[in-house]
């Protein structure tokens, strides 16, 4: 991995492919101890997070369902403290064991504006997942059950996440460099 250019910033490699296949594997892991036999549906938050979305679904082995919404805060590479709710769920959640699916949880500002919206609808039980965590960049309280990564407060892109569009199909992640 060499450091690469999106629009007019260089990234350099922070988290190999091999080291996200595997740190997926090992969170459906605990998944399976977790919502074996309960039947959870996922509910994968759109854009970002479709690729962890896809290859965590592909490693569980117990039945389970998923669904997409999206939400949007970012624009460039700061958030723009606004939520924004393109495509709406349709799927019941009363009484559902509910796991939302995130790509990263920086500032926790989506989450917190979301999972409100998401416990009116009375889920048996509610959690989060996120391949990336940012605790530094945290400024509203978000419980996250299932991390993958936690990471420093820079910007990162690739495997789902983009920089103003570009970057989503880099299989690796790269940060920001300084």
């Amino acid at each position: 991995m060499s450091s690469i250019q999106v629009h007019d910033k260089i990234f350099v490699p922070y988290l190999t492919r091999s080291q996200i296949e595997t740190r997926i594997a090992a969170l459906a892991g605990q998944m399976e101890q977790e919502l074996a036999g309960k039947k959870p549906l996922f509910i994968a938050i759109l854009n970002g997070s479709f690729v962890f979305a896809a290859d965590l679904f592909r490693h569980l082995t117990f039945e389970a369902e998923i669904s997409f919404i999206k939400l949007a805060s970012y624009k460039g590479t700061t958030s723009t403290g606004n939520l924004v709710t393109s495509i709406g769920l349709e799927e019941s959640l009363f009484e559902r064991h509910v796991v939302i699916v995130e790509d990263i949880v920086d500032t926790g500002k989506t989450l917190f504006e979301f999972l409100p919206q998401v416990r009116r609808q009375n889920p048996a039980s509610l959690r989060v997942a996120t391949l990336l965590s940012k605790p530094a960049a945290r400024k509203f309280p978000v419980d996250i059950a299932y991390t993958g990564f936690e990471i420093p407060d820079k910007f990162v892109l690739g495997y789902g996440l983009d920089y103003d569009g570009l970057g989503r199909n880099i299989p690796e992640i790269y940060q920001l460099s300084e």
